[in-house]
């Protein structure tokens, strides 16, 4: 690619717009975690009642820069923050926006110790250089986008997690890359394929599946004979290896290189790429066939530090997927409450991972160096989607375009719904499972925007589809009895902190961001939404008396409930945010957020 055309986005003015719109999530997100302690601007008039917009101020570090701006505080301490209204200043000298300087302005405040703040500023900088990538596109309108396919609506996502400030870091992506790859670009992708031996190799399936079937089905008789070729043609015997897709850039940065030696040794051969044309999905490692939409989704390993994590995949970790993820599907089509919310999950159907040897010895379980050959493929929703429905990444109720209307809004718009109702059928279709799954099975899923597809009945939210299952479930009893393939999941979490996958995972980590969506756009009032979230989960407690004692238990409608903060693990640790095997020992909580569902409580509890 020209060097030149490469950073063609790279322009003054996106930049200085990048970096207003990161300044903006940077000052809201820290006051939200109560790193930044907003205060009202002096000369500004007392506050009125609600959440009327007035003035306020963050000092540096320093004491000398001065951050002001206009926020409305909303519920959960939510700091909506108009963007056009923040200023810089030193003395009486206006200074320039920048998020890096914001970082060093506030460098203490944030925690940023000399061996993350680097690491740091530069996931910054791959995060504004990322949305200065999306402002360079052609721009989509919201009212646009909700007549969309399922891939559109994928690829027009510009915000990433809602929580998150640094959430496009992708270190490991050369700009080149980036257009390549990331799943704003676009660009459709063929996976590369090499040839792992069995006997450092390990591939598990769904009981009802086996290997020829699934290979011959994803890569058809005629990319299999010529596989075969290449590997009979270096007088090896097809038989003794099995077929593992990789991701462009891991195999010519990772695989080609870091595994010469397998590579020499003929451990691993490389085959060439699929025939099949896939988009990235919004996980960047996640990958949606358009060549066949009915075949599986292929999730890859990706030596690439995203948002706290380098995004490998542990040969060891995917063997139990298959089996972790039949037995859930079971336990949903066992369980008539969650069947008659419509809710299904996309199976993570089988997984294969090369476990290199000499790495395994020298490294413990956390090694990003025992996770860079691993790949697993998932469902695909479209087979089962029923006719004149359509599909969309739940993440797009929290996208805004370019003028600030919502997506959200424009569904609303088209639906043809009261706003209320809307609302209450996309809470029936995605907090009631979540509900029922906590309250009758201690199950708990991690359903942020990206792990969760909503199927449209035109414009309305119709049922929820779960996903990324084995990596981010967990069963909050450690003595639950569970098949041995799935003892995994299970996690011994403290009695006070269950019920913050539903508060923190749910209502602050997304309903947050929606109500103030639909709050600040004028389509509901704060009241009528969080009613409506409390009716929906009191008509689901109606719904189970068998489980009131668990429901006073962990009490839904609590006046209040524990702060944790996302972006203090990242500030603290960008490398390995949290053990996936014991997530609640990680948590950063930091005093409590007042429920907003609590004063809408039904009257006998």
């Amino acid at each position: 690619m020209n060097p030149l055309a490469s950073v063609a986005h790279l322009t003054p003015a996106n930049w200085a717009h990048a970096n207003r719109l990161l300044v903006r999530k940077a000052l809201a997100e820290f006051a939200h975690e109560r790193l930044l302690a907003p205060e009202p601007v002096p000369a500004d008039e007392p506050a009125a009642a609600g959440p009327a917009p007035r003035r306020y101020q963050v000092r540096g570090d320093d004491g000398e820069v001065v951050y002001r701006f206009t926020a409305s505080l909303l519920a959960l301490d939510h700091w909506h923050i108009d963007a056009d209204s923040i200023t810089r200043h030193r003395g009486d000298t206006e200074l320039p926006l920048d998020a890096l300087a914001f970082c060093l302005d506030l460098r203490g405040a944030l925690g940023l110790t000399d061996q993350i703040l680097p690491v740091y500023l530069e996931e910054i900088s791959s995060t504004l250089a990322s949305t200065a990538y999306k402002l360079d596109k052609p721009a989509v309108s919201a009212a646009e986008l909700a007549d969309a396919d399922f891939q559109t609506i994928e690829t027009q996502m510009t915000e990433g997690h809602p929580g998150f400030v640094a959430n496009n870091g992708r270190i490991g992506f050369g700009v080149d890359e980036y257009r390549a790859y990331a799943p704003e670009a676009g660009n459709p992708v063929r996976l590369i394929w090499v040839a792992a031996h069995r006997d450092r190799t390990t591939f598990t399936c769904a009981a009802d599946l086996d290997y020829d079937t699934l290979i011959r089905a994803e890569l058809g008789d005629d990319t299999l004979a010529r596989f075969a070729d290449t590997l009979t043609g270096l007088g090896l015997e097809p038989a003794d290896y099995l077929l593992v897709p990789v991701h462009p850039w891991q195999w010519w940065n990772r695989i080609s290189v870091t595994f010469a030696a397998e590579v020499a040794q003929r451990r691993l051969v490389c085959l060439g790429p699929g025939p099949d044309e896939y988009l990235a999905q919004q996980s960047i490692r996640t990958f949606f066939n358009v060549t066949d939409p009915s075949r599986h989704y292929v999730k890859t390993a990706l030596s690439v530090l995203n948002m706290g994590f380098m995004r490998g995949l542990s040969a060891a970790y995917m063997e139990a997927t298959p089996a972790i993820n039949d037995w859930l599907a079971e336990l949903i089509d066992g369980d008539e409450v969650l069947k008659g919310t419509g809710l299904t999950i996309i199976r993570e159907r089988a997984a294969v991972g090369y476990r290199h040897l000499e790495y395994e010895a020298a490294t413990d379980r956390y090694s990003p160096y025992r996770k860079m050959l691993a790949a697993l493929w998932r469902e695909s929703p479209v087979p089962a989607l029923e006719p004149g429905r359509r599909l969309a990444t739940m993440a797009s109720l929290l996208h805004t375009d370019r003028d600030g209307r919502s997506f959200a809004a424009a569904l609303i718009a088209r639906s043809g719904l009261a706003p209320k109702v809307w609302l209450r059928r996309y809470l029936d279709a995605y907090l009631t499972p979540l509900l029922h799954s906590f309250y009758a099975h201690d199950l708990a899923f991690m359903p942020h925007g990206e792990n969760v597809v909503l199927v449209l009945d035109g414009a309305t939210v119709e049922r929820a589809i779960f996903k990324d299952i084995a990596e981010e479930i967990v069963v909050m009893d450690p003595d639950a009895d569970l098949p041995p393939p799935v003892r995994r999941v299970r996690a011994d979490v403290p009695e006070d902190m269950k019920l913050l996958s539903i508060f923190t995972d749910v209502f602050d980590c997304f309903l947050r961001y929606l109500g103030a969506i639909l709050v600040t756009e004028d389509v509901l009032d704060e009241e009528t939404f969080w009613r409506t979230v409390a009716e929906c989960a009191a008509d689901y407690a109606d719904s189970v008396p068998h489980l009131a004692e668990r429901l006073r238990r962990y009490d839904l409608f609590a006046p209040e409930f524990a702060l944790s903060c996302l972006n203090r693990l990242q500030l603290r640790n960008n490398q390995q945010m949290v053990d996936l095997a014991d997530p609640s020992a990680a948590l950063q909580l930091v005093g409590t957020l007042t429920n907003p569902i609590a004063r809408f409580a039904p009257a006998a509890r």
